[in-house]
């Protein structure tokens, strides 16, 4: 079988040769820095197995067109799955899975993102570079003293708890499926959305991207926050409704908001924009204000985790043309 990788970053190609090497007989890979698109479909060359990123969006249309030339399986080297028309791909025969590289890198990321915002570190970084140290205005506050909501207690959320603790604050929780050994440790207290608003100093988001949590956090949320609340979202753009951000931004409802993700963020993160006009207004907007923290898409971004992306997309190509795959969708 064959299988064709796109979107291959540099910092990729030493762990494709390891794998490579490991694939077993009868599978061969090739690889391209190419997006997976409409008007590069022969760039296929006969594979019957795509391993993608989100920059190659997978709708109804795409997938019959793979289909047609012969693709059965995708793998996409990431934990949301989004891009892809599941329900399409099941209709069209076309089987799906997604990766679930290890936690910990995009944890760490939230856990310094909270530090960042609550430290207010944009600010005196913007005065260091103008030779200004003076002090109005740069008093933050300690994590150890604050309550803190999470958001969703899956792998991430609960690698974030667990380095939380470390820091002595109040931990509470929402996620529709509990995590009992969270609570019997004594780590968490679960309670219900509601309850987790008005309680928490800071809340992070650690939620998948599904029509019940699309723009969960919208103006109704804010209204039932506490006045100053820290907000920090590592997981999907998608998941808060920007206008609302910016209306708690103006008004001061929201303290500080520090996000490693954005709504309409394709062909903004992860490319050179340098001497372009982006169209995202919302997303420039947003970057102005002094209490907002916005990095691009980088949580993820570890060694560790890049090598797992690439080893287990590859990986459950051969896992589910073989048998069964762990993550298969």
């Amino acid at each position: 079988m064959k299988i064709k990788l796109y979107e291959l970053r540099d910092d990729e190609r030493a762990v494709l040769d390891r794998v490579v090497s490991a694939l077993p007989a009868g599978f061969e890979l090739e690889s391209t820095g190419e997006t997976l698109r409409p008007d590069n479909l022969d760039t296929l060359d006969g594979a019957e197995a795509v391993v993608i990123v989100n920059k190659s969006p997978l709708d109804e249309a795409m997938l019959a067109r793979l289909h047609e030339r012969g693709v059965r399986f995708v793998a996409t080297r990431s934990i949301g799955f989004n891009h892809i028309d599941i329900d399409a791909a099941r209709k069209l025969g076309i089987r799906v899975c997604n990766t679930t590289y290890p936690p910990y890198g995009v944890a760490e990321f939230a856990v310094m993102l909270m530090l960042i915002a609550l430290r207010k570190y944009k600010p005196a970084l913007w005065r260091q570079q103008v030779n200004d140290y003076s002090l109005a205005g740069l008093q933050g506050r300690e994590l150890r003293n604050l309550t803190v909501g999470v958001m969703g207690t899956g792998r991430i959320g609960r690698a974030v708890i667990e380095y939380l603790s470390g820091f002595g604050c109040k931990i509470l929780a929402y996620d529709p499926y509990p995590a009992a050994d969270l609570a019997e440790r004594g780590l968490v207290t679960y309670v219900e959305l509601d309850e987790l608003y008005a309680c928490s100093d800071l809340i992070t988001l650690h939620m998948p991207l599904m029509d019940a949590t699309r723009g969960i956090i919208d103006a109704g949320a804010l209204a039932k926050m506490r006045d100053g609340v820290v907000l920090v979202n590592v997981s999907r753009g998608e998941l808060m409704e920007v206008p609302a951000l910016i209306d708690g931004i103006e008004s001061r409802k929201i303290g500080a908001l520090a996000m490693d993700v954005f709504a309409e963020e394709d062909g903004i993160y992860h490319v050179n924009r340098t001497h372009d006009i982006l169209a995202n207004r919302d997303m420039a907007y947003l970057r102005q204000f002094p209490n907002v923290v916005l990095t691009q898409h980088i949580a993820f971004y570890t060694d560790v985790d890049v090598d797992s992306m690439v080893e287990q997309g590859v990986g459950g190509v051969v896992a589910m043309a073989t048998g069964r795959c762990d993550t298969e969708l």
